[in-house]
C-alpha cells in the first residue's frame, strides 16, 4: 500500500498541499517540529530541507508507513505513535504539523489535547483537512466508478473518512484555538486517469473494501472507465480544495 500511495497518489494528490504547509511552516522559523500522520514522508522531506536546522521528528500509527517514509525522509527522526497518547513530553516542540492526518484520528479532541501538551507555550499547530467530497473532481469520479462497479453497499470511505470533516466550524470548535483559517483550492495534475484509479485501489484503505467484495480486476476496469468519462484519460488536471488551520498552544 505504502509503495503506491507513494508512486500514484503523493505526487498529484498531496505534494502540493505539503508545498504550501512548508511554506507556512519556514514562516514560524521553528526549531523542534513534530509531524503527526506523516505518511511516506512527502511533508517530511519538505520541512526537513525548509528548515534545516531544525530538528523534526516523523511520527505515524501505520509500521508500514513509518518503515516507507523513514527511507524517504531520512533527515527526519521517525516513530511509530498514536496521536492520541503521544510517546512525547510536555512541551517538547514549537510547531506540531499534521497532513490530511486529523480526519482519521477515532477521538479528535483527545489528539488535539496531545498535541496542546506536547507544544512549548508559544508553540503553534499547523494542519489542513478535505473539504467536502464534491470539492475535489477526482475523487468525486472515483467514488462514482466504486458506486457503479458496486450498485449495491459501495464502499464509503472517502466520503466518510478523508471527506467526512469537512466543516471548519466543526473543526474550530474541536480545537477552540484557532488563530487563522484558509481555504485553500489547488489543481492537481495527473499522467492518466489510470495511474489514479491505481493509485486510490492499491494505496488507500479502498483496497481491502474491494477485496473483500471481489473480482478485483473488474472494478479497476469499471473505475477507470467511469474517471475516464469523467476527466479524460489524461493528463487530466482538476481542482482539489481544503482547509489549512493555524493554532495556538
Amino acid at each position: 500500500m505504502p509503495a503506491a500511495y507513494e508512486q500514484y497518489l503523493v505526487p498529484v494528490v498531496f505534494r502540493p498541499f505539503a508545498a504550501d504547509l512548508t511554506a507556512r511552516a519556514r514562516v514560524l522559523h521553528p526549531r523542534r517540529v513534530l509531524e503527526l500522520a506523516a505518511g511516506t514522508g512527502v511533508l517530511t522531506a519538505g520541512l526537513v530541507a525548509a528548515a534545516p536546522s531544525a530538528e523534526v521528528t516523523a511520527t505515524d500509527l501505520n509500521e508500514a508507513m513509518v518503515a516507507f517514509g523513514s527511507t524517504r525522509a531520512p533527515g527526519a527522526v521517525w516513530r511509530q505513535a498514536d496521536a492520541q497518547r503521544l510517546p512525547f513530553p510536555d512541551g517538547g516542540f514549537d510547531l506540531v504539523v499534521c497532513q490530511f492526518g486529523v480526519m482519521f484520528f477515532p477521538d479528535r479532541v483527545a489528539a488535539f489535547t496531545e498535541v496542546r501538551r506536547v507544544l512549548a507555550p508559544s508553540g503553534r499547530f499547523l494542519f489542513n483537512t478535505w473539504g467536502p467530497l464534491g470539492t475535489h473532481a477526482f475523487e468525486v469520479a472515483l467514488q462514482a466508478g466504486l458506486e457503479r462497479a458496486f450498485p449495491v453497499d459501495p464502499p464509503r470511505f472517502f466520503p466518510t473518512v478523508p471527506h467526512g470533516y469537512a466543516d471548519p466550524a466543526v473543526v474550530a470548535a474541536d480545537l477552540a484555538a484557532v488563530e487563522d483559517q484558509q481555504e485553500l483550492t489547488l489543481q492537481g495534475r495527473a499522467a492518466s486517469t489510470a495511474d489514479l484509479a491505481t493509485g486510490y485501489l492499491a494505496g488507500t484503505p479502498v483496497r481491502v473494501a474491494v477485496e473483500e467484495r471481489g473480482d478485483g480486476p473488474a472494478v479497476r476496469a469499471t473505475v477507470i472507465e467511469e474517471m475516464t468519462a469523467r476527466l479524460g484519460p489524461g493528463p487530466v488536471t482538476a481542482p482539489m480544495t481544503a482547509y489549512v488551520f493555524r493554532a495556538a498552544a
